[in-house]
């Protein structure tokens, strides 16, 4: 059954929202927080090995109250029961939403078009089991004998992004091998990777659902190229594999049909990380760590399937964001993980939110006439303090911030860490308290500055906070916590979709540039003028073609 196609802003919810929001919008943090004592308490999430506090927010009780009837007269509980059921809800593309069936336990059942996928699910991880075990044990070597030392993982987009996110993410837990991702058709891009890489003790990985996908296909040619330089072509089978649904073509490539790994076209591919396209992730940190990877989503998973809306990180993580997105306005959220692990954490979900929910027609083909997606940024903490965190303490855009962090350092540096998360606390607190005119002007007791410098120098120094964060605490950084925090994300993804009314599975936004780049390729390659573009990209067109 699809999705039901409901305008928000035409909700008895939204309009109570609209009018309640008239009546907060002012209200200063620090107030809410003198006026509720248990607000902190109350405004609190603790699950498994997770805490998460959303008490530095602008709402109140009935805020939270109003976002969750919205969610209701939404219909969002048998949006999630479609979601999980395997029912048709990327409408547009007559598919089903079922990567969370990657991550469930054996004995469960998740039926697609009448089939239960599961057992073939764990069919295909079994193979990726076994295939890791071969080549993390020595096992499978390459043409000439010698084992593998590097794995090269070809791909673009959730092909890519995914995988390259986790390996970096958990290069605490990673084996011997040395992994290492191509993914942008840049030529340069390419080269550096392979230019010290050793073709008789390499692995690629080719992720290309289709096996058609010009960066990837440009790439993996290119790479066969090399490759073939100093190696018979008959070594090509000992050192490809291909994560792809063309049989045919990934045979043409040369790579054994044993050394295929079949992908699902109910598998969005940025939230493809727990299918075979996760095959670098578990020969990186071996099968053992991929599986507690999926062990964690698991987790996460029935945490939003079954917990109460109130309780529910990810529903009321998404409805935070429809709380600041269509009613104070804000266009951005920032990511700022505090540890450097995560490094790659928010271009990650750049793509899976923006992509996702960057859409401007509704479920029923309308133009929307509200705002949905959220622009997504950010970088570690304390790097981005040095860096962007001017900007959301005393500029003039509200940029409600998601703040995450560890209780336990891998390594056990203590010093370091306690140093760390001070600055993850206080900053939290700073966004929220600012600093008055009063404060700045008392610090300027016992200096030697005139009455007239101290007026000049005190707009300068005060911050207004009011600045709202969330802060998501995790004991340590493992396979499992991770696999729970990207699950986390996903669910948000979706909720969100469901009440801005819009599919968030379909992504046709990415195709037209695509199909425009395939007829300006010829012309590079052609001495012809181009003759049917603009004419600013036929003067860049031609500026290009003529080395200026």
């Amino acid at each position: 059954m699809a999705l039901k196609a409901t305008n928000p802003t035409k909700t008895d919810s939204w309009k109570k929202l609209s009018s309640h929001f008239e009546s907060i919008k002012s209200k200063h943090l620090k107030d809410l927080f003198k006026s509720d004592t248990k607000r902190a308490e109350e405004l609190t999430i603790k699950w498994d090995d997770f805490y998460v506090d959303f008490s530095k927010n602008r709402i109140t009780k009935e805020t939270l109250d109003l976002l969750l009837a919205l969610a209701n007269e939404l219909e969002l509980k048998d949006a999630i029961a479609k979601y999980f059921e395997g029912d048709i809800i990327n409408a547009t593309e007559g598919r089903a939403v079922s990567h969370t069936a990657l991550r469930a336990p054996k004995d469960a059942e998740v039926f697609v078009d009448g089939v239960n996928v599961i057992p073939e699910v764990h069919l295909v991880k079994d193979k990726i089991k076994n295939f890791t075990n071969s080549i993390v044990n020595g096992d499978h070597r390459g043409y000439t004998g010698k084992v593998i030392t590097d794995v090269v993982n070809i791909g673009i987009g959730g092909s890519d992004l995914g995988p390259a996110m986790v390996v970096d993410s958990l290069q605490y837990y990673k084996n011997h091998l040395q992994t290492h991702f191509v993914s942008n058709v840049d030529g340069d891009h390419h080269q550096e990777v392979i230019k010290n890489l050793d073709p008789e003790t390499t692995l690629f990985v080719i992720v290309s659902k289709t096996f058609t996908t010009q960066e990837t296909l440009s790439n993996a040619n290119s790479i066969r190229a090399w490759f073939l330089e100093s190696q018979p072509k008959e070594a090509v089978s000992k050192h490809f594999v291909a994560v792809s649904t063309n049989i045919e073509s990934v045979k043409e490539f040369g790579i054994d049909e044993s050394n295929i790994f079949p992908m699902k076209d109910w598998v969005g591919g940025r939230f493809s990380l727990w299918s075979a396209v996760g095959l670098s992730i578990s020969l990186a940190l071996g099968y053992k760590n991929f599986e507690s990877l999926l062990i964690g989503a698991n987790k996460m998973d029935e945490h939003f399937r079954t917990s109460d809306f109130d309780k529910n990180i990810p529903v009321i993580s998404a409805l935070l964001t429809i709380w600041y997105n269509n009613f104070f306005n804000a266009e951005s959220e920032a990511i700022i993980p505090y540890t450097q692990y995560l490094n790659q954490f928010a271009t990650y979900l750049q793509q899976g939110i923006m992509e996702s929910n960057g859409k401007s027609v509704d479920r029923d083909g309308n133009r929307i006439t509200y705002e949905t997606g959220t622009l997504i940024w950010g970088e570690p903490g304390t790097n981005s303090q040095h860096a962007f965190f001017q900007l959301i303490h005393q500029g003039t855009k509200l940029i409600p911030a998601d703040f995450i962090g560890f209780i336990e350092s891998l390594h056990g540096n203590k010093d370091h860490h306690n140093k760390l998360m001070s600055n993850y606390f206080a900053q939290t607190e700073a966004l929220m308290n600012g600093k008055t005119e009063a404060e700045v002007r008392s610090e300027f007791n016992g200096k030697s500055l005139t009455e007239g410098d101290i007026n000049k120098l005190t707009p300068f120094k005060i911050f207004e906070g009011n600045k709202p964060t969330t802060s998501v605490l995790i004991q340590r950084l493992t396979p499992e916590s991770l696999g729970k925090l990207i699950a986390m994300y996903e669910h948000k993804i979706f909720v969100q979709g469901i009440i801005w009314n819009i599919y968030s599975y379909d992504q046709f936004g990415v195709e037209l540039g695509k199909q425009l780049a395939k007829s300006i390729l010829n012309e590079l390659n052609e001495d012809t003028t181009p003759v049917h573009h603009d004419v600013s990209t036929q003067a860049l067109i031609a500026c290009y073609k003529n080395n200026y």
